[in-house]
């Protein structure tokens, strides 16, 4: 089939979805509910759904009082005996996927089930959505006419007890559509090797003579690969090595600190970029606007959403909300119930809506990665967007950073300690700290308030690290590529004592 008669067909189907996209659009609390109750339906002769007596649920508030909110630690043990080939536990299909998480850096891996409906009508479905949202705001878009550059996981899947586990990266490019293979690279089989310096100097060479239309990946990790491409090529910029370049869909850690080095790699005023959120638990928002800085929760994936306040998350009488009940501008923790079998799960992501209508969201951050030490309640959100206009006004690029407390002693006050490492350091550290403290009072008034003439808070403490700490401290983790992250938050100082150890 002729390459522009490809691009039409394939723009054309993928158009045909957004109909779909508006139901739930005119109608989310009834497709939610439906949601739900499919959900109770498929399960109900499950050993969780029987019991929790899923069929004589009626209504949400039967299930919001039946079933409690769990985290993972309490279901490890059903999901163990799944790993070991167990079924009909909390899921009726059988399970034989499992997503082993990276957005974690304990030593303790978890294993999120991952089913053959999930696969299907979450997270390839998504794909297709998201190209549907793209393709719908972009008419002139010509994505079809080259490949996508993706750069997932690199780790392979482990086969145990007849079940598979790997990154999600991976579990999906290994049961990837043929479509999507036709129109992706590297292959499958580079996409999947498992050590990551190798694997960067495969997918140079595999894309480089592609016409690549469009990325796909984690920003921090899809910088790396990036500048390799331009010094692999002695190219200026990467619509040198691809002129066809039109788009970056990128998820799994805010975009702010990158922002500016994509630009300058990115040079065309009419780039797109598109942001995605998604997880080893569900594919949840799409950005669904040009330029937009919110994104679009996607409510016909096979999950039902629930939110906790965080001001009152972890509380014994927390109060939990469905979708109909949230309000703008409050921060929320997110609860899922999947067609995975996850029933009432705590992700650990906390979100703000910007619209109910539609519901579009901004990630925030984590539910443990945050500083509440001395009741400033510095979340990612606040840390992600001070760091960005403090590199605009020193002029720094950022690469990655992390951030925890100096606790309070007989003879000192606390504050925060930073560690960052630049590409571009600022000219003078103390300034740049000013600045970075001055935005922190301006986003957040806890944080301002235990800044008040240093009363409770002195001036942050900040560290510029050496060349490649970060990636060298996840090396000795174990944890390089892929999806896995930097902490950029803590109450607690293991990771900061660790990378000062290494910094020194």
């Amino acid at each position: 089939m002729p390459i522009p008669l490809f691009n039409s067909i394939a723009s054309w189907l993928l158009k045909k979805r957004y109909h779909q996209i508006e139901l739930f659009l005119k109608y989310p609390g009834e497709v939610q509910e439906e949601v739900l109750f499919q959900l109770l339906g498929i399960a109900e002769d499950t050993k969780i759904g029987r019991k929790h007596e899923f069929n004589s649920i009626t209504s949400y508030k039967t299930f919001s009082e039946r079933i409690p909110i769990v985290s993972y630690e309490e279901i490890e043990p059903l999901i163990e005996r799944t790993r070991r080939g167990e079924q009909n536990i909390f899921w009726p299909t059988n399970i034989k996927w499992f997503a082993k998480s990276s957005g974690t850096t304990n030593a303790k891996s978890k294993f999120i089930p991952v089913s053959a409906e999930a696969l299907e009508d979450c997270h390839y479905k998504s794909g297709k959505d998201l190209l549907c949202l793209y393709l719908n705001n972009n008419e002139n878009s010509q994505l079809f006419t080259g490949k996508s550059l993706r750069l997932g996981g690199s780790k392979e899947l482990y086969e145990d007890n007849g079940t598979f586990f790997g990154d999600l990266s991976a579990i999906l490019i290994d049961n990837m559509p043929f479509w999507a293979e036709l129109s992706s690279t590297p292959s499958s089989k580079v996409s999947l090797m498992g050590e990551w310096e190798t694997k960067m100097s495969a997918i140079i060479q595999e894309s480089i003579h592609e016409n690549v239309t469009s990325l796909v990946g984690v920003p921090s990790w899809m910088l790396v690969l990036l500048n390799k491409v331009l010094e692999e090529t002695g190219k200026k910029d990467l619509l040198e090595v691809w002129e066809n370049l039109e788009v970056y869909f990128h998820g799994g850690v805010s975009f702010n600190p990158y922002l500016e080095q994509y630009n300058n790699l990115l040079p065309g005023k009419s780039f797109n970029y598109y942001e995605i959120y998604n997880a080893s638990e569900g594919f949840f928002a799409i950005q669904d606007r040009n330029n937009a800085d919110d994104l679009l929760l996607m409510l016909d994936y096979g999950i039902f959403y629930e939110f906790i306040p965080m001001e009152v998350y972890g509380l014994p009488d927390q109060k939990v909300l469905p979708l109909w009940e949230v309000e703008v501008n409050k921060n929320y923790a997110i609860i899922i119930t999947t067609n995975s079998g996850l029933w009432r799960y705590k992700i650990g992501d906390t979100i703000r809506f910007t619209s109910t209508n539609p519901y579009r969201i901004k990630i925030t951050g984590r539910t443990k990665h945050h500083i509440n030490v001395f009741g400033e309640e510095l979340i990612i959100e606040n840390a992600e967007e001070a760091l960005k206009n403090s590199c605009q006004k020193t002029g720094a690029e950022i690469i990655d950073y992390t951030a925890a407390p100096v606790f309070m002693s007989r003879n000192e006050k606390g504050t925060h300690e930073w560690i960052i490492e630049f590409r571009k350091a600022p000219e003078e550290i103390q300034y740049f700290t000013e600045v970075l403290d001055n935005a922190l009072k301006s986003l957040n008034s806890d944080y301002e308030a235990k800044r008040y003439n240093s009363m409770t808070l002195e001036m942050p403490k900040v560290h510029i690290a050496r060349k490649n700490l970060f990636y060298d401290w996840l090396n000795s983790k174990g944890k390089l590529g892929g999806q896995h992250k930097i902490p950029r938050l803590s109450n607690e100082r293991v990771y900061v004592d660790e990378l000062l150890e290494m910094n020194s």
